[in-house]
């Protein structure tokens, strides 16, 4: 590497961790809570326990469960519903109307009900109202409470976060020509100890960092990339769809039987959610179930099956396109939820580690010194150039004497 094209990269790595660290700083921060956050919900949670009943007992019908929610709130619509996989539990979704949670998702409120019995364990305030802890850091997290504009811009900053990674890389390599691994010189300037540490942390995470980086960058794209599946491939399916929207309940068939007809159709993947007709996230027309895998692999890959709402009867399969497929794979990888707390734990600390990449980074570049790019950068440009000079040097003298 040429002297010039090191210092480039110095460039790049300066400019690409200076824009992006506060706001990676924000989104470590916020994502420590968020990797244990079901069982630091589970430990502080105020719903009533579930009903002891004998093994093998069945859950209650979704239908009863959907007649209950309407009883509750008569005047309101049920957007969605579905049941916990691993807790004995059913969550209703509902809104005040259609036209309202179309306008703002987030004014749905839950109700969650027992799955053997059928009684109210909790009822949730509309997410618009739930300044929750874990709500907070979650909005934070995700779109810093500036919806699709936050996370596009979180998007790019999570992009500079992957340049400068690649580009630290790069800048490390000729660096550690003149050190042994995982030297830090802490004899000397403090300075000089936080920039091995800071090389050091950076390149045992790497591997970590890249893979939480990318996969942050596609969770980020995860609205405008369901919206262009809903405006391509669903639009396509629906156009060919020749009748009346549903808008009066009783048009509705058995939630249940829907649920237990997509069972029937697809043998091999679980169902446990459904979305009513007329969501901005289903169709007019349909009961959208949402499926999955059951084995490892797939049981991360969701698609929605297609009921007719009227008449009961299975419709189709809608298969993900390849994009979605793989946001449904990187959430996992994202958030380190497929390996239990021990894998939970491992993401903590590979978080910390993060946490102090960035800050010994900010320190590094608050107490550079008054040169253009700072002594070290200097130091380490010129040393590598040398050693580029002393190579040619003496491949120069070999090829002579060969040719004497």
């Amino acid at each position: 590497m040429t002297r010039a094209a090191l210092r480039r990269w110095f460039w790049v790595h300066k400019w690409s961790s200076l824009v992006c660290t506060l706001f990676l700083l924000l989104v470590c921060v916020t994502g420590l809570p968020l990797v244990v956050r079901d069982e630091l919900s589970d430990l502080f949670d105020n719903g009533l326990p579930y009903a002891e009943v004998a093994p093998g007992t069945p859950r209650i019908s979704f239908d009863k469960i959907v007649a209950a929610s309407r009883q509750m709130y008569p005047g309101e619509v049920i957007t969605s519903m579905f049941e916990d996989e691993h807790e004995p539990n059913i969550t209703v979704l509902m809104a005040s109307s259609w036209e309202a949670f179309k306008a703002n998702p987030r004014i749905m409120h839950s109700i969650r009900f027992d799955a053997h019995t059928g009684k109210v364990l909790k009822e949730a305030k509309p997410f618009d109202q739930d300044n929750g802890f874990f709500t907070l850091m979650l909005r934070l997290h995700k779109d810093m409470f500036a919806g699709l504009p936050g996370e596009l811009f979180l998007g790019l900053m999570t992009t500079l976060f992957v340049a400068a990674l690649v580009s630290g890389t790069v800048i490390y390599s000729p660096f550690m020509r003149r050190l042994d691994f995982g030297t830090v010189r802490s004899g000397r300037s403090p300075r000089l100890k936080w920039l091995d540490l800071h090389n050091l942390l950076g390149v045992v995470a790497l591997g970590w960092m890249l893979v939480v980086g990318v996969t942050g960058i596609i969770n980020d794209l995860s609205t405008p990339l369901f919206a262009l599946w809903q405006k391509t491939d669903v639009k396509a399916m629906l156009d060919k769809v020749q009748d009346r929207p549903i808008t009066d309940v009783s048009e509705l068939s058995s939630q249940q039987a829907a649920l237990d007809t997509a069972r029937a159709a697809l043998p091999d993947k679980l169902a446990g959610g459904v979305v009513f007709p007329g969501s901005p996230f289903g169709t007019p027309y349909h009961y959208v179930i949402w499926t999955r895998g059951k084995e490892p692999l797939t049981s991360r890959l969701f698609s929605p099956a297609l009921v007719d709402a009227r008449t009961g009867a299975f419709v189709a399969e809608v298969e993900m396109p390849w994009y979605l497929q793989a946001l449904e794979l990187s959430r996992p990888l994202h958030f380190g939820d497929y390996g239990g707390m021990p894998l939970k734990i491992i993401w903590i600390l590979l978080d910390l580690v993060t946490i102090v990449v960035l800050v010994s980074g900010l320190y590094l570049w608050l107490s550079r010194r008054s040169s253009p790019i700072g002594a070290a950068e200097q130091d380490l440009i010129a040393s590598h150039a040398a050693r580029v000079q002393a190579g040619k040097t003496k491949a120069a003298h070999g090829r002579g004497l060969f040719i004497a």
